[in-house]
């Protein structure tokens, strides 16, 4: 960044920031310092969404910390930490905490009197991502990191203090109120999703009722996994590829044919485990709440092998796939699935084809099961529609959230002013 010019966002719309700001070197304002062996301290992780933020408590971090805490660094509120490879989507911000961060992170002591939080909102605005991006250098888009002595030349552009403090106020009160409606939706959509199991316990419960139970292995014909040999990283780039299905493949009753690993060349695929229309399919070992987990191969599929991970379960000719998956998505069977999964951690259970072969079933008739596949598919249906709305409209606000902050740190209206509240424009809930 270049003191007070035109600079530009990742779309490459221009910004003008205002005559009476002034830039700052990064490095005039911040120290690098890397401060370990404090393994006892409370763990901290930077969010795209959110800057820096306690571990404690959350279930939206999914990235394990590393058994050797010394290694870590302590921040303390009021420095900069920059996640050196995801700078440039967001993670990066002023810590409000006391803690310890990822070792490969690059953490600042500031040396400075200027507000934090104005930084911390100006750091993950769109034009300091687009700076980042400009900064960062990889061979891939996801694998690129931030150099940090281009880092440390970076231009911080400044108003005056009671200016800064005066965004900052603002945003704070903006932004909480649009995480309000943020939260709102996401209990919507998590409701609407509720609805659906419902739906399906409902049916299959009124089978169970009416018909009796009998189990699973009274109609599989054979239950078998695949093999999982070393692949590339990447998806097949090529029609004559072969892949290897991944264990997110089958997720909530649906069959995602993209996530799978390109087999290398050189390596012979084995046909007997190419996937075909109509396979059931059930994950053999993942995380107590997914591990067994139903799909049904819909779509014709070419040059996709079966994992090792999954279970492919053959079924009698008057048993429909559809139907089974249905009933495996279950509450009944989802809590059987729950008894008898075994794992030595809760990070990783197993089931064994035994396990699935005594799945409680209906006594259904052909006619009975395609009834209840219909209900179940067109109730589905109708929530799918309301989910895509709120998923639109989280959209829709994560955007003006983003343009909010932006346009408020480089000036482009007055904060003291402006209200912001035209930022929901067009979002019910």
């Amino acid at each position: 960044m270049s003191g007070i010019a035109e600079n530009r966002l990742s779309d490459g719309s221009p910004v003008t920031w205002p005559s009476s700001w002034r830039a700052a070197p990064l490095w005039s304002m911040f120290e690098r310092v890397k401060d370990i062996d404090h393994p006892d301290e409370a763990l901290l992780s930077v969010y795209r969404e959110h800057g820096v933020v306690k571990r404690e408590g959350r279930d939206d971090n999914f990235n394990k910390a590393a058994l050797d805490r010394s290694i870590y660094q302590l921040v303390h509120p009021g420095w900069l930490v920059v996640n050196r490879m995801k700078a440039w989507q967001g993670a990066v911000g002023i810590s409000p905490f006391r803690g310890i961060v990822s070792g490969h992170y690059i953490c600042f002591r500031p040396t400075h009197g200027e507000e934090p939080r104005f930084l911390n909102w100006l750091f993950r605005s769109g034009v300091y991502t687009a700076e980042f991006a400009s900064l960062s250098r990889g061979v891939r888009p996801n694998q690129v990191e931030i150099d940090n002595d281009w880092l440390r030349s970076l231009k911080v552009m400044l108003p005056l203090c009671e200016e800064q403090r005066r965004i900052a106020d603002f945003l704070d009160a903006e932004t909480a109120r649009i995480d309000q409606i943020v939260t709102l939706l996401r209990v919507l959509a998590d409701r609407l999703s509720e609805r659906e199991n419902a739906v399906r316990d409902g049916l299959v419960e009124a089978l169970f009722e009416a018909e009796g139970t009998v189990p699973l292995r009274r109609f599989t014909t054979r239950i078998e996994q695949g093999e999982s040999p070393q692949c590339d990283a990447v998806p097949r780039q090529h029609p004559n590829d072969w892949g290897v299905l991944k264990l997110s493949s089958v997720k909530r009753g649906r069959f995602i044919a993209v996530e799978h690993k390109r087999l290398p060349d050189g390596v012979t695929p084995n046909s007997s485990y190419l996937i075909k229309r109509g396979d059931l399919l059930v994950t053999r070992a993942n995380t107590p709440n997914l591990v067994g987990d139903v799909a049904v191969v819909g779509d014709e599929v070419e040059r996709l092998l079966l994992p090792d991970l999954i279970y492919r379960v053959g079924l009698a000719e008057d048993v429909s796939a559809d139907f089974i998956a249905q009933v495996g998505l279950s509450g009944r069977v989802r809590s059987f699935i729950e008894s008898v999964a075994r794992g030595s951690s809760q990070s990783m259970v197993k089931l064994r084809g035994e396990d699935i072969k005594a799945w409680p079933v209906p006594r259904a008739s052909r006619d009975q099961q395609m009834k209840l596949v219909r209900e179940v598919d067109e109730s589905a249906a109708s929530t799918a529609r309301l989910i895509d709305l709120v998923r639109h409209q989280l959209h829709l606000l994560a955007e003006r959230r983003q343009a909010l902050i932006t346009a408020a740190v480089t000036g482009q209206f007055d904060v003291s002013t402006a209200s912001g509240r035209n930022v929901t424009d067009g979002v019910t809930v």
